[in-house]
């Protein structure tokens, strides 16, 4: 390591305090991370098949969804200390809450459904079991809390949700294997990543029917998505390419890609945007990267498929 870059990963060590989360899908696990010294400090058991998480609205808890155990884990994001585990979630795969925090929403991976919850601040309440496509695999819910867009991943499709009413919107079809879903500030264009082939799509979601406005090119199996933190960018993770991607909302570009060895999965990126951390799902590891520099800093062992990465101390959504 450089002594640039051991100065920028001091520093940000430093300033994060919060414990980092990554869920090993195949192990039933969290590795918790501690950020000054950057080993596994003990590892949490959850029910089968973790795969994605997501902090409350309020921060007080990460939740994880584990899709064959039917379970909700709640953790602290500062002790990293199990809170209480909530049954009868019925497969759970991915996760995600209304910014208005009254909905809390679920797709059913390998069921076909998502499952729209109402969030009174601390339990949720089924409101609907919306039937979908094959395989829902990802959700988004823009910045006014109304709608819901689902991703199916195996019949190709994108499905809008309305949140109050809990009935479709419209669907329309996409390229092959869409898996994370993201929106522009403005809530006016969706990104799709296609996991079965090399592109974002990026649909006007602004009128009553969407429209594909553009295909991204950002490497082979892309998938995850995460917010750089600054308003204007995200990062998508190309799996099979084994690359990081730098979107531009703005320009809706591609302009800036980042080597990323492994499998790469889901992000986070930590509260001062310096450093970008990927699960590496084939490799058993957590990977960081400098942002200014694109390199790759330190790698870190965690459990089998890891998947999912969260920390409290985060850049802004």
């Amino acid at each position: 390591m450089t002594a640039a870059l051991f100065c920028v990963f001091c520093h940000a060590a430093l300033a994060q305090t919060s414990p980092i989360f990554v869920l090993n899908s195949l192990d039933a696990s969290v590795s918790v991370i501690d950020p000054v010294t950057w080993k596994e400090v003990k590892r949490l058991p959850t029910g089968k098949e973790p795969h994605h998480l997501y902090m409350t609205p309020d921060e007080k808890s990460v939740i994880v969804a584990n899709a064959l155990g039917d379970t909700l884990t709640f953790i602290d994001p500062k002790t990293a200390g199990i809170q209480r585990t909530l049954r009868g979630v019925f497969d759970p795969y991915h996760l995600r809450f209304s910014p208005d925090m009254k909905w809390f929403v679920t797709a059913a991976n390998r069921l076909n459904h998502v499952d729209i919850y109402r969030w009174d601040g601390s339990n949720i309440q089924l409101a609907k079991r919306v039937a979908t496509g094959k395989t829902p695999s990802h959700i988004w819910i823009d910045s006014k809390s109304t709608t819901a867009y689902v991703s199916m991943q195996d019949s190709d499709e994108l499905v809008a949700i309305d949140l109050a009413s809990q009935t479709q919107k419209w669907r329309v079809k996409t390229g092959s294997l869409p898996a994370d879903v993201y929106g522009t500030p403005d809530d006016r264009m969706v990104l799709v990543g296609m996991t079965g082939g090399d592109t974002v799509e990026v649909y006007d979601v602004s009128g009553k029917e969407p429209k594909l406005v553009k295909a991204i090119k950002t490497g082979a199996g892309a998938h995850a998505f995460r917010g750089a933190g600054d308003k204007r960018h995200v990062y998508v993770s190309n799996r099979v390419a084994n690359t990081i991607g730098k979107i531009d909302l703005q320009t809706l570009e591609l302009v800036d890609t980042y080597a990323a060895p492994g499998g790469p999965d889901c992000m986070e990126v930590l509260a001062d945007g310096k450093l970008l951390l990927v699960s590496s799902r084939w490799a058993r590891k957590l990977t960081v990267i400098d942002t200014a520099t694109r390199k790759i800093v330190r790698q870190v062992n965690v459990g089998k498929s890891p998947h999912g990465v969260w920390t409290l101390d985060h850049a802004p959504r």
